[in-house]
């Protein structure tokens, strides 16, 4: 057996046991680059960190932390009770509601699996508390977090951009993030339409009284809210002290994981009844009144470093990574207690995961694995062929395992494949991302096992069935239209 063909067949395991096993990643991947570059390679210490992507790492740490003091200090909590005001309770506006906010907290840095966490256990409790279909509501969760995914500034634009950049393909930001963004919102649309979205605008608006809800005092059914509880969702607001007047509340979970977890996560828990609430925060500011998360002056410095990374990294090209540190260190230093929890919450887990496969890749490009892989693909004499099976292997993999982890494996792999010439660079990589993360709607992925355990007072199998269900018609059906509408018109 050929030292290229054993590399492989190690990364099939790779996945196979982070799988099943529910063992990172990342560190298999580690392993992996350790053994097969040692035994296999004949590669030193060097050669296999030859590959750790480094400027990837400070990404991730940064823009990570810059989110969890965002989290932290009641920031998030604020732009989700300001979404709902937004729209004056209208019932149809808000599924759309949540897939804009969970598109625009992955656009501006959020992990999809935190941004989802976040606003997934609010979306279903507004699904059961107005009959919204709570498959509806999940997969607008999902969909708008992956349609804001592929930003110039996000995790998974700064991941795949970067790693066009080291392969020396030709790549587009803009393309990327559109492609993904326009894809999920007409997947959206269709969902809206197919799942009662149409009866919804027949029931016009909501009462909004204290920005969430209030005002419809029907609880979820077998749910009684405690002392300052949100009315709407019936759950904390965040991790702070409780605010005047209310009954001293449980410690929350945190309110997001910071990287792929079993299904089982213990930070996206379902709705408990009788919980108290009345906290939004580090700081736990509310006005004094139940449900009103006031802007405070850590919220207000907290969006204007958000918006300040934005212009940073798109208006004077600074590196995202080290500007989102550099204003998490401010932030930090000016609110304290609200950041201490902060680094903890970076998503370390997923800085092993995409540094553990790219260093592994590197071992691959060391030896040669990926010429000759790419090669093979190349030689099926049909390009068109050969790009649409990488599309659907991106896509049946990341069903159950890491989009981004398939990602970073499967673009390295098509480089010399691309590199023919004969099917365009931008729209190949742009197919492949969006075949690799609509399908993180599967029950089996971590943004659909969030949805599912999100989800208050349904029948939970048959809720599972219905998303295994949905994400088998989305593997089935959108890889090969992201070939059609991104790889076809490229062909050279």
């Amino acid at each position: 057996m050929s030292p290229e063909l054993v590399s492989i067949l190690v990364l099939v395991v790779v996945f196979v046991i982070a799988t099943t096993r529910s063992v990172n990643m990342g560190a298999l991947a580690f392993a992996a680059a350790f053994g097969v570059g040692t035994l296999v390679a004949d590669l030193d210490a060097d050669g296999i960190f030859a590959g750790f992507p480094g400027d990837l790492f400070v990404v991730l740490v940064g823009v990570t932390y810059l989110f969890a003091i965002a989290r932290a200090n009641g920031t998030t909590d604020w732009l989700v009770h300001a979404a709902v005001r937004l729209v004056r309770g209208r019932v149809a506006l808000i599924p759309w509601v949540m897939f804009a906010l969970t598109g625009a907290l992955t656009a501006i840095g959020a992990v999809s699996p935190a941004a989802v966490a976040i606003v997934a256990p609010i979306a279903l409790s507004f699904a059961t508390r107005y009959a919204i279909s709570p498959l509806l509501m999940g997969t607008m969760v999902v969909h708008g977090a992956q349609a804001g995914g592929f930003s110039p500034i996000s995790i998974y634009g700064s991941i795949v951009n970067g790693i066009v950049e080291r392969e020396g393909l030709p790549g587009s930001e803009v393309t990327l993030f559109l492609a993904s963004l326009i894809a999920n919102l007409l997947i959206a649309g269709v969902l809206f339409a197919l799942l009662g979205g149409r009866k919804l605008w027949a029931r016009g608006s909501v009462p909004t009284d204290g920005a969430t809800g209030e005002g419809d005092a029907r609880p979820a059914d077998g749910e009684t809210p405690g002392p300052g509880t949100d009315a709407t969702s019936g759950t904390a607001t965040g991790t702070g002290p409780a605010t005047s007047g209310a009954t001293p509340a449980t410690p929350a979970t945190p309110a997001a994981p910071t990287a792929p977890t079993a299904p089982a996560s213990p930070t996206a828990v379902a709705v408990r009844p009788g919980r108290e609430a009345g906290v939004t925060g580090g700081t736990g500011d509310t006005g004094g009144t139940a449900g009103i998360i006031r802007l405070t002056p850590a919220r207000i410095a907290t969006l204007t470093a958000l918006v300040a990374l934005v212009v940073a990294v798109l208006g004077f090209d600074l590196d995202a990574g080290l500007t989102a540190v550099s204003l998490a260190v401010v932030l930090s230093t000016a609110w304290p207690d609200d950041s201490r929890r902060a680094v903890g919450e970076i998503a370390w887990s997923t800085v092993l995961l995409i540094c553990g496969v790219l260093t592994y890749v590197g071992v691959l490009e060391e030896m040669g694995t990926i010429t000759w892989a790419g090669e093979g693909v190349g030689g099926i004499g049909v390009p068109l062929l050969a790009a649409v099976l990488l599309c659907y292997i991106g896509a049946v993999v990341s069903a159950f395992a890491s989009s981004v982890g398939i990602m970073g494996a499967l673009i390295p792999l098509a480089v010399p494949f691309l590199a023919q010439g004969e099917i365009g660079a931008v729209g190949m990589v742009a197919a492949l991302a969006v075949s690799a993360t609509v399908v993180d709607v599967s029950p089996f992925s971590t943004n659909g096992a969030l949805v599912l355990a999100a989800a208050p007072d349904v029948d939970r199998e048959r809720f599972f069935r219905q998303l295994m269900v949905y994400g088998g018609i989305v593997v089935a059906a959108v890889p090969a239209l992201a070939w059609l509408v991104l790889v076809v018109p490229g062909l050279g």
